[in-house]
């Protein structure tokens, strides 16, 4: 069962991440954000590609939901942390983080 820190934790561990508050909650980014963090310390928002969004409600869907919205239409995904366990949580967050990466690595990489 992960938790709020476990998430704060394995995102800072990433490189280049930094915190910051992003409206009611905080906000993980590298180039870009790539994981919002609940007030409630319960979910997390990851930004993910449809694809990966697919593949990760298909694997797990007591963890991982579309958001109901156009965010969850382009990949946005709500993690339920409680559901996830180190592992899952840290696949989760990699996924995100390197999609949100990419943008800072020159191209042929």
């Amino acid at each position: 069962m992960a938790t709020a820190e476990d998430l704060r934790r394995a995102a800072l561990a990433l490189e280049g991440t930094t915190e910051a508050p992003h409206f009611d909650r905080a906000a993980f980014k590298v180039a870009h954000i790539y994981v919002t963090l609940a007030a409630d310390g319960l979910t997390a928002n990851l930004m993910l590609s449809p694809d990966e969004q697919a593949h990760l409600c298909a694997a797990d869907p007591g963890a991982f939901a579309p958001l109901p919205n156009a965010w969850g239409r382009r990949g946005a995904t709500q993690a339920r942390l409680a559901a996830l366990d180190a592992d899952g949580l840290g696949a989760a967050l990699r996924l995100a983080w390197d999609r949100a990466g990419a943008a800072k690595r020159p191209r042929g990489r």
